[in-house]
């Protein structure tokens, strides 16, 4: 059986490739809603939910190979190469597309995510731990999910970032994310596996943007991300962290538009 990521498509078609955005852990393609409109002013922009994560399907498996197979799908339906955009682990997963079809991939900007392993496992696994144990089958408005979020996770941008996966509409009440799933596969999702064969350092132009504040990118990885993307650039965001998208996304728009516009 063949499984479509879900995709939010903005603007119209042109000459200019598609740029394809693949989010993060807990993100979906309505995080990167404003972004997208505004850069599909210049070109066709598809905002994936990622397997696992908003409508699109689920599965019990959730590896980088599998998820650049699935992007590459969505890239294979549009019957061209397309420039690709990944954070955090939609990051990791446009690298190991374009490490092992870069055929597919015009050129890749990857925001605050480097091609190693991480150790947030006990942050990450909190978030899921908390969201499962949250009672949500009574709830009605998003401040009260919000008010019993916040026994669990203190930090207001954490839980309003999260809520925004909270489908109060649906009956029941439920997440849009396989937290299952999720929980299972996080030490698999915090890794950077060892590339299959054949794959080969991706020769195409390449931007690794990261928040200044972030723990995710150091100075100390730029050796591994030049070894595997030869081209790589390196842009700081000043004043964003990990999700620099929604601290600082005017800037974060600049940036890739100015990318792309090379």
């Amino acid at each position: 059986m063949s499984l479509m990521l879900h995709v939010i498509a903005h603007g119209p078609e042109t000459a200019l490739p598609p740029l394809l955005i693949a989010p993060g852990l807990f993100g979906s393609g309505r995080n990167w809603g404003v972004i997208a409109k505004h850069l599909s002013a210049a070109r066709r922009v598809l905002a994936l939910d990622m397997r696992n994560h908003g409508e699109s399907f689920w599965a019990e498996s959730h590896t980088y190979p599998e998820l650049a197979a699935d992007i590459a799908g969505v890239i294979e339906a549009e019957g061209r190469a397309c420039d690709l955009l990944g954070h955090s682990m939609g990051g990791k997963a446009a690298m190991m597309l374009a490490l092992t079809r870069p055929g597919l991939v015009e050129r890749l900007v990857v925001a605050d995510m480097a091609p190693v392993p991480y150790r947030h496992g006990a942050a990450h696994g909190g978030l899921i731990a908390a969201m499962k144990a949250l009672k949500i089958d009574d709830l009605t408005t998003r401040g009260e999910a919000d008010r019993r979020l916040a026994e669990t996770v203190t930090d207001p941008g954490t839980r309003a970032f999260l809520l925004q996966s909270l489908d109060l509409r649906a009956a029941p009440v439920r997440w849009k994310f396989n937290l299952d799933a999720l929980q299972a596969n996080l030490p698999d999702i915090l890794d950077w596996p060892a590339l299959p064969a054949g794959a080969k350092p991706y020769e195409g132009p390449a931007l690794f943007l990261s928040g200044a504040n972030s723990e995710y990118m150091r100075d100390e990885y730029n050796e591994k991300i030049r070894a595997l993307f030869p081209h790589a650039d390196f842009q700081g965001i000043e004043g964003a962290g990990h999700w620099l998208h929604a601290e600082k996304p005017r800037q974060v728009e600049a940036a890739i538009a100015a990318f792309l516009a090379r």
